[in-house]
């Protein structure tokens, strides 16, 4: 007997059943191409796609994470720089001839005050609980309180990049050199009174006029002393000094005061020599370097809560007073600084960010494309074959069904 009808048949069925499974995987997963040996190099195609699919994901987890992070910097910088602004309008108060002793011990408890809330600020933690100006440090509270009452930093200058998006990184963390690292009084002198200065003499620096010999200055370590003699005539002498080398002299005007002044350039920079200064007075201009804003404001509480009432008090508490001013100048302009990098380095974060969004969306459509299954297509064929496969087996029942005794 001939089995090959069978066996053909049967082969058939299998065909179709095989056939019928594909299709209904592919309705009901969306995808034409499930494993490498349907189509090797769609599946290869496929798979790197996805894999780049979830690293953009993940650099957009990562995103998320350091706009939290830079965010918070970004209010805390905001609170500083208020604190800064307050600290300017307190020093203007205090520097008006009118205030009273009684006023300055106001505006020096005030001055207490945003000491306080500034360690509070350099101490702020994020989200996850790190200490945002700590640099790599950020377990530590970066600012702490010294056995001598001063305030000491305990952070780095450490710095952390993370990929944002691909061949882009991000700074994820900040430090503490906004609060620390400001020039005392101009940034190029910082200017003290003798603390025997019995007239009212002040130094005031108007600005630079040459910008070589300035940052020269800055950069070296002579001091300049500014010492003031009296003269023939019942006049008043200055002669500056700087490494043992007269480097000015004059004679004041006879009647100096605070709004009639004298003129003086020393080491690029032009000051102006206020009120009456006595013979024997001096003032010493040493290169500026580094203050803390917690030293800056330490210095303005003292200056406010111990000034004195004389003529000669008044001078040497508001020549500490403007210099307190100009160095809250450069802490001003510190963090304007550090709130314009770290603004840019946001925006660089959002614009990875919608780029990662449009390659992952691109991504995505080629891998659809390459191995996703066209629906109605695939529901076409698949009733096909389904009808296709019910009439052979209903004509299989028929052939089987036949008998040589139906026709005797």
């Amino acid at each position: 007997m001939d089995l090959s009808f069978y066996t053909n048949f049967a082969t058939n069925i299998a065909q179709q059943e095989a056939q019928l499974t594909t299709l209904q995987q592919q309705v009901s997963t969306g995808l034409a191409v499930q494993t490498p040996d349907q189509n090797p190099a769609a599946y290869e195609t496929a798979t790197l796609g996805n894999d780049a699919v979830a690293t953009l994901a993940s650099d957009n987890t990562t995103q998320g994470s350091i706009q939290v992070q830079l965010g918070s910097v970004n209010d805390a910088y905001t609170s500083a720089s208020n604190l800064f602004n307050n600290v300017q309008s307190i020093l203007e108060q205090a520097l008006n001839g009118s205030t009273s002793a009684e006023n300055l011990q106001s505006l020096a408890s005030q001055v207490e005050s945003s000491f306080n809330q500034l360690q509070a600020l350099g101490n702020t933690t994020s989200a996850n609980g790190t200490y945002l100006f700590g640099g790599s440090r950020g377990s530590v509270a970066p600012f702490q309180t010294s056995s001598t009452g001063t305030i000491i930093y305990l952070g780095d200058g450490g710095l952390s990049q993370a990929t944002i998006s691909p061949d882009i990184n991000a700074s994820t963390i900040a430090n503490g050199d906004v609060f620390v690292s400001s020039l005392v009084g101009d940034g190029i002198g910082n200017i003290t009174a003798a603390s025997t200065n019995a007239g009212t003499g002040q130094l005031i620096p108007q600005g630079v006029v040459n910008a070589t010999s300035a940052n020269a200055f800055q950069s070296g370590s002579s001091s300049i002393t500014l010492s003031f003699a009296a003269g023939t005539g019942n006049t008043t002498t200055y002669t500056a000094v700087e490494g043992g080398t007269t480097i000015a002299t004059g004679t004041l005007p006879s009647a100096t005061t605070s709004t009639t002044t004298a003129s003086v350039q020393l080491a690029g920079v032009d000051y102006t020599i206020t009120g009456t200064p006595a013979a024997g007075d001096s003032f010493t201009i040493a290169p500026s370097r580094p203050q803390s804003a917690f030293t800056l404001l330490q210095n303005i509480y003292t200056a406010l809560s111990t000034a004195g009432g004389t003529p000669a008090q008044v001078a040497q508490t508001h020549q500490v007073l403007n210099q307190a001013l100009a160095s809250i100048g450069q802490y001003q302009q510190a963090v304007v600084t550090a709130q314009a990098q770290n603004g840019v380095t946001l925006q660089a974060i959002n614009n990875a960010s919608t780029n990662n969004s449009n390659q992952s969306t691109e991504l995505q459509t080629n891998v659809e494309n390459t191995i996703g299954v066209n629906t109605p297509v695939a529901i076409a064929s698949l009733d096909q074959t389904l009808t296709a496969l019910q009439a052979a087996m209903k004509t299989f029942g028929q052939v089987q069904n036949l008998s040589l005794f139906n026709y005797l």
